[in-house]
């Protein structure tokens, strides 16, 4: 899903508040990591991830990992933190501003 900055900078502000709910530690990317992510963003649409990892190419790398494995978009990238994307397919909580009735 393709987002305009005006919808980034919403998430972003929506976002602002919520304490990271899925991290990824020294093990990496592992099957109960993308589970649970995938059922965090179909209850939330919107959360943030922490991920450690030694370095800034590897933690950037991790992170576009699991938006792509999970289908959801990056709204921005702090640090260690990051916020991912997935509407509701059939019934989406959040409404984008920009974003017409279907």
């Amino acid at each position: 899903m393709k987002l305009t900055e005006t919808q980034k900078r919403h998430l972003r502000g929506l976002a602002h508040h919520l304490n990271p709910c899925v991290q990824v530690g020294s093990a990496g990317i592992s099957p109960g990591v993308l589970a649970e992510l995938d059922g965090a963003l179909a209850h939330h649409e919107l959360l943030k991830i922490k991920v450690r990892a030694d370095n800034r190419d590897l933690r950037n790398s991790i992170i576009d990992a699991l938006a792509e494995r999970c289908g959801a978009t990056l709204v921005s990238r702090i640090g260690n933190v990051a916020v991912l994307y997935r509407p509701d397919a059939k019934a989406p909580r959040l409404v984008l501003p920009g974003a017409g009735a279907a």
